[in-house]
């Protein structure tokens, strides 16, 4: 799978992170969030005219019947009130992919606190602070450096939480100190069951932490960052480290050692229980972007990862269990909570990542209209990508007229290429769609084909 999806990618066959154009001529903005805000994506939602079922119904027809696509295909179109306009097999479950993002976001933008942030904290075991715990909770995109204000990945940095560590332990007249970590947050239970299936070469899904640099990518994120690249810009498509505690420990202990802090750290990773004890304080820590700007970053990128570790934190917030099962269990339940109708749903993960996942395009749909409703889960609305911007649409536009009309969520396997999203309509109004292929015939013919039917759609 590595291989394949990868070289779809370079040559922009299918959405993702990698190319061989000039990122310069497909982003007409630096940042997507600077030219689309969540009240334009929600509050100003509207229902407008009444939507020509048979256009409708002939841009389907269009769609299904090209070459690519292939006959495991199932689209629906709904207007903002939900109803039905035109549609294709849309009772037929389906592999959905990267889609299947949709749901957890929209569960997740529901249940947490989007405001808040996932702090990676260091404790000081004892008055004399000669041991101190580096404990996470969740951060997967810590910083190799200094505290990144203008960025999601990075904000968090680990030079600054060193420093202000450093800074601590020296006003207690302590140079020298034993370190654990405490990687306890989510438990034993890190690899959806599935998970290694579409995993090859550990490219895709990185087990979730409650602390990583970079979200685990195999680089030095500092030098790569030096040769001019953005941080929240995903320009090549490196292996996932498996084991991020470790990584992120060894640097904070050179980072710490930088700072005049000699440290004995003996490799103690304690992933099931917690290290701090009832005497423990905080010294030190450092917060991660808000969890809206992380979902963001996630279903813009489609980071897998990242997906996982909201259906984890759903979980958790959920009272389910610290399991990805758990994680599955609470996205689903939610689903049913908010009014959308679970029926033929089956979830391997919280990402779509794993093999045999399956739903029907009116869930994802029904999903969208929770995208169109000002309140609480506009966190999910405004992290869709924007085709003809950034993310993983950057480059599905066929139209320029529609430019900004429509934000979507890509999906891609090996034998899937999906897509869901909103639509602004130019006569007024908006409409939600969803469209699932499953074996297609070929995929580059596939997603032009889907490309086209999505630019389509503003003119309804």
């Amino acid at each position: 799978m590595a291989f394949s999806y990868i070289l779809f990618d370079i040559y922009d066959i299918i959405p993702g992170p990698l190319t061989i154009k000039s990122v310069n001529r497909v982003n007409p903005i630096e940042r997507e969030d600077s030219f689309l805000s969540v009240s334009s994506v929600s509050s100003q939602a509207e229902a407008g005219s009444s939507i020509d079922k048979d256009s409708a119904q002939s841009l389907i027809k269009s769609l299904v019947e090209d070459a690519g696509v292939g006959n495991d295909v199932s689209v629906v179109i709904e207007d903002f009130h939900g109803n039905v306009v035109a549609t294709h097999n849309p009772d037929i479950p389906r592999e959905p992919a990267s889609t299947l993002k949709t749901l957890t976001a929209a569960v997740a933008s529901h249940t947490l606190d989007m405001g808040s942030t996932l702090d990676t904290f260091v404790y000081a075991l004892n008055a004399k602070a000669s041991k101190i715990v580096l404990k996470g909770n969740g951060d997967m995109l810590l910083g190799a450096g200094e505290n990144d204000i203008n960025h999601v990945n990075g904000r968090a940095g680990l030079a600054t939480l060193a420093k202000n560590t450093a800074i601590a332990l020296k006003n207690r007249g302590i140079s020298s100190v034993h370190l654990s970590v405490d990687d306890s947050l989510f438990g034993e239970k890190r690899y959806p069951p599935l998970v290694h299936e579409n995993n090859e070469g550990n490219y895709y899904y990185e087990p979730t932490s409650s602390m990583a640099i970079d979200c685990g990518r195999k680089r030095n994120f500092n030098y790569w960052l030096s040769l001019g690249h953005d941080a929240d810009d995903l320009d090549d498509y490196p292996p996932l480290d498996q084991n991020q505690p470790k990584k992120v420990a060894e640097t904070f202990v050179d980072l710490l050692s930088k700072q005049g802090i000699s440290v004995d750290f003996s490799g103690e990773i304690s992933k099931s229980k917690s290290l701090i004890t009832p005497n423990a304080f905080p010294i030190a820590h450092v917060s991660s972007a808000t969890l809206s700007e992380i979902l963001g970053y996630m279903l813009r990128r489609s980071d897998n990862s990242l997906a996982e570790e909201f259906g984890r934190l759903t979980a958790l917030a959920k009272g389910e269990s610290n399991s990805p099962e758990g994680a599955v269990k609470s996205v689903v339940e939610g689903l049913k909570k908010l009014g959308v109708n679970t029926e033929g749903l089956h979830m391997s993960d919280c990402s779509g990542l794993s093999p045999k996942s399956s739903l029907r395009v009116t869930t994802l749909a029904q999903v969208q209209l929770l995208n169109l409703r000002a309140g609480k889960g506009s966190a999910a609305a405004q992290g869709l990508a924007l085709p003809g911007f950034i993310g993983s649409a950057r480059r599905l536009l066929k139209d320029e007229s529609a430019l900004g009309m429509i934000r979507v969520k890509t999906g891609s396997l090996d034998k899937v290429t999906s897509l869901t999203g909103n639509v602004t309509r130019k006569k007024g109004g908006t409409l939600v769609f969803a469209v699932v292929v499953n074996n297609p015939k070929s995929h580059g013919m596939s997603f032009a084909a889907i490309s086209k039917f999505m630019s389509a759609l503003p003119n309804l």
